[in-house]
């Protein structure tokens, strides 16, 4: 008897200290980059999106895909340590692309509390005269 209440008083503290313990968090500082107006003559254009880890843990991007083959998004592998800050850099292509409005998404994996976060690029590119 002695020893299951041992085994559970145990159990008890390690579950509340693994609680206690607060996980890595990523907070960007913006979702969405607006290109604006841009030429088709010049079709490729980039953005850099900044984040933050804003729990006690080391962060780590599993995974950032995009919406389409023509946006491409660059990350660190390296995991991120609380308080650090971080860049994901996109770049869209529109190199073969029709002119016009486009909206496309990014998908951010992460070991953290939120472990998806989606990025959004638009703009429209205009016709080369």
């Amino acid at each position: 008897m002695k020893k299951l209440i041992l085994f559970a008083l145990l159990f008890i503290c390690g579950t509340t200290a693994m609680i206690a313990q607060k996980q890595a968090e990523i907070k960007f500082d913006k979702v969405t980059h607006n290109f604006g107006t841009f030429s088709e003559k010049e079709p490729i254009v980039s953005c850099v999106f900044t984040f933050q880890n804003v729990g006690e843990t080391p962060l780590v991007i599993n995974q950032a895909i995009a919406s389409c083959g023509c946006t491409v998004p660059e990350y660190t592998k390296d995991p991120i340590k609380p308080g650090e800050k971080g860049q994901i850099k996109v770049t869209y292509n529109g190199t073969g692309k029709f002119a016009g409005h486009f909206k496309k998404s990014i998908t951010i994996r992460t070991n953290g509390v939120v472990e998806i976060t989606r990025l959004y690029i638009e703009g429209d590119m205009t016709e080369a005269k």
